[in-house]
């Protein structure tokens, strides 16, 4: 029993060393730009549109705000289908797959739908509030960051229709390799409560 035990203690040591490794891989794979998927396994929106414009909107399950612009968000999708890829980002470390989940069929989503606790996206987007949204050129380059539109003008009051339209102009300008007058406006809504 005696000669056992080394043995066992090396084995030991062994497998908290290969549990460590593992666990270093895994943070330093999605700390490259990568964010998860609601399966929990890591997935970079740029890889998946190679070549494509990619727009991620930071969208919560509890942002009333984010709530009423689904309809336009999908639709935005929708229209641009060819030219850009459009991401659902869900920056909450509080929200679960399963509420996210809920939340894309409670609110008619099809569009693909990432998970951020990390906030690796919310960096490269310089993102603040749900709603916001960041557009990368073809070339992976932040062009654009900010509001949809100027529906609200302060938390609480909007107007009966928006005046400009910020984030489609900037996908359409993306797409054809044009530059924006402004390449960030502020957003209102309601912010990523637990950036650091």
């Amino acid at each position: 029993m005696g000669e056992r035990l080394p043995t066992l203690r090396l084995f030991s040591r062994f497998v908290v060393a290969i549990v460590l490794l593992c666990t270093a891989l895994v943070v330093s794979t999605n700390s490259q730009g990568l964010a998860i998927d609601l399966a929990g396994k890591p997935f970079d929106p740029f890889r998946a549109a190679p070549g494509k414009v990619v727009v991620l909107i930071f969208v919560r399950t509890d942002c009333p705000i984010s709530n009423r612009y689904a309809p336009m968000i999908q639709q935005l999708g929708n229209d641009r289908v060819d030219r850009a890829a459009f991401f659902l980002v869900y920056p909450s470390r509080k929200e679960t797959a399963e509420a996210i989940r809920r939340h894309l069929k409670e609110f008619g989503y099809t569009l693909a739908a990432i998970r951020d606790p990390q906030h690796i996206l919310v960096k490269q987007s310089a993102a603040q509030i749900t709603p916001e949204a960041a557009v990368f050129n073809a070339k992976g380059q932040l062009v654009y960051h900010g509001r949809i539109d100027n529906l609200y003008e302060d938390f609480g009051h909007a107007r009966k229709q928006a005046t400009t339209h910020e984030l489609a102009d900037a996908v359409e300008a993306a797409t054809a390799g044009k530059s924006l007058s402004a390449s960030a406006t502020p957003a209102v809504g309601c912010y990523i409560s637990d950036l650091e």
